[in-house]
C-alpha cells in the first residue's frame, strides 16, 4: 500500500459522524442540514433536456481533451467573464474539461509534484490556506509534498498574508492553491493580492492552482470577483504561465451530481496533465459534454441562483446577526460565524437540541503553532430552501441567544 495514505486526515464527515455518536435529536423537529455544500436549488432544465437530448452518445467513448465544441464555449466564457484579451484563450491549448473541481484539483498535484527533489533536509512544498478545502491537503501528501498552511482570518480578510511566507518556504514550493471566493470563509482575493501571488510564483519558479468554484455566486451584481487569469492578463501575462484555474458547474448551475468542470491556463502544464489524464481514464461522457455547452452558454439561469442566494443570507443574517458574531460575505454560500462555546460542543447541541447539523470549523482547518484559525467557528452552508435555511437559522438562535446574552 501507499505508505502516505497513513498520513491523511479522516474526512471532516467522517469526525462528526463520530462526534454525535450516541445521541438522539428531538423527534418532533425535521433534520436540516447545513453541513454538505451541496447546492439543493433546481438543476436547469436547458442542461437536463440537453442530456436527454443526447443520450445516444453514451454508446461512444469520449476523448480526454473534450469535444471542440465545449472547449470552445468555456474559452468565450472566461474571455468574457474576467476581461480577458480576445483570443488569448486558445480552445486546443488552453482549456480541457474535468469531471468536476474535485477530481481536478486531486489530479493536478500528482502531475506537478516532483517528489525526486526530496530528500533527508528539504521536501517539495504545496502551500495552501487554513481553513481549506480537504482535497489540497489530501493531494499534497499523496503526491510526496508537505502542505504549509496560511492562516486566514478576520483579520486579513480570510486572505493569506503572504509577506509573513519565509523565502526558505518559497524556494521549496512547488504548488500553491488559492481558493477564491474561499470556502469555508467566504474570502475573496483582490485583484492585487492575485497579482502579488503572481509576482511570488514568477520569482521563485511554482505553480498557482486557483480554486474558482464559487466565483459565480457573489453577492453585489455589479461585482464580481476577479480571478487568476484575469490578474495574469493585466501584468501582460497573456500566455498565462504557471496558472491554472479551476471551475465548476456544481455550484454555478446547481448540477453537482453531473460532475463537470473545466480547468484553464498555461498551455504547457495542461499539456502534460492532459497526458496525465489520458492515463487516469477521467474523460467526461459526451452527453455530459453537450449538458456543459447549453450551461456555460447560458447566464440567466446564474443569475437566477444569485437573486436566491441573496435572499437566503438576508433572511438568515436579520435573524442571527443580533445573537451571533456573524457577516455578510462577498461570495461564496457559505456563512463562518463565531461561537460562544466551543466549536465541536456547538455542533453536538445545536444537533441534539434542534436537530441541525453543521461542521466544526476547527474540522476545517489545521493546528500551527498552537493555533486553529477554525476554532470556535462553525461553517453553516445556506444550500437549503429558503424556507428551510430560515427556520433553521431560528433554531439556531433559538439555541445562541442564552448564551449571547448571559
Amino acid at each position: 500500500m501507499n505508505s502516505d495514505l497513513s498520513n491523511l486526515q479522516p474526512y471532516p464527515f467522517e469526525r462528526i459522524a463520530t462526534l454525535k455518536e450516541g445521541i438522539t435529536p428531538p423527534s418532533d423537529l425535521s433534520l436540516i442540514s447545513l453541513a454538505i455544500g451541496e447546492p439543493k436549488h433546481p438543476c436547469p432544465n436547458i442542461i437536463t433536456q440537453a442530456i436527454t437530448n443526447n443520450l445516444k452518445q453514451f454508446e461512444q467513448y469520449p476523448l480526454t481533451k473534450g469535444v471542440l465544441e465545449l472547449r470552445e464555449v468555456i474559452a468565450k466564457w472566461l474571455e468574457q467573464r474576467f476581461a480577458l484579451p480576445a483570443n488569448s484563450i486558445n480552445p486546443e491549448q488552453n482549456v480541457l474539461p474535468v469531471n468536476g473541481t474535485r477530481e481536478a484539483l486531486f489530479a493536478f498535484a500528482q502531475c506537478i509534484v516532483d517528489r525526486s527533489v526530496n530528500t533527508s533536509t528539504n521536501t517539495a512544498k504545496v502551500v495552501m490556506p487554513n481553513p481549506f478545502y480537504q482535497i489540497y491537503e489530501g493531494a499534497t501528501i499523496l503526491a510526496g509534498a508537505e502542505p504549509v498552511y496560511l492562516p486566514c482570518t478576520e483579520a486579513t480578510n480570510y486572505n493569506p498574508d503572504y509577506t509573513l511566507v519565509p523565502a526558505s518556504v518559497w524556494q521549496d514550493c512547488q504548488l500553491l492553491y488559492l481558493c477564491t471566493p474561499g470556502n469555508p470563509t467566504g474570502g475573496v482575493a483582490e485583484l492585487s493580492q492575485l497579482k502579488e501571488v503572481l509576482a511570488l510564483a514568477e520569482k521563485y519558479d511554482f505553480v498557482v492552482a486557483s480554486d474558482e468554484c464559487y466565483s459565480e455566486l457573489y453577492l453585489d451584481e455589479n461585482n464580481p470577483p476577479a480571478g487568476l487569469l484575469q490578474a495574469a492578463a493585466e501584468m501582460g501575462n497573456t500566455d498565462y504561465k504557471r496558472c491554472v484555474v479551476f471551475h465548476s458547474l456544481s455550484k454555478r448551475s446547481n448540477a453537482p451530481g453531473m460532475r463537470s468542470g473545466f480547468v484553464a491556463g498555461d498551455a504547457a502544464i495542461l499539456k502534460q496533465f492532459l497526458l496525465y489524464r489520458t492515463y487516469h481514464g477521467c474523460a467526461m461522457s459526451l452527453p455530459i459534454q453537450q449538458a456543459s455547452i447549453a450551461a456555460w452558454s447560458d447566464e440567466e439561469h446564474v443569475k437566477k441562483n444569485r437573486r436566491l442566494y441573496r435572499q437566503k443570507f438576508d433572511a438568515v443574517l436579520d435573524i442571527l446577526a443580533p445573537v451571533m458574531k456573524v457577516s455578510r460575505p462577498s461570495a461564496s454560500f457559505y456563512l463562518w460565524p463565531e461561537t460562544e462555546v466551543d466549536d465541536e460542543t456547538f455542533t453536538k447541541e445545536i444537533y441534539a437540541q434542534q436537530h441541525v447539523n453543521v461542521i466544526p470549523g476547527s474540522y476545517l482547518s489545521r493546528t500551527v503553532n498552537g493555533f486553529n484559525p477554525g476554532e470556535n467557528r462553525i461553517r453553516l452552508a445556506l444550500v437549503a430552501s429558503v424556507e428551510e435555511c430560515t427556520e433553521a437559522a431560528h433554531r439556531i438562535k433559538a439555541y445562541v441567544e442564552p448564551k449571547f446574552l448571559s
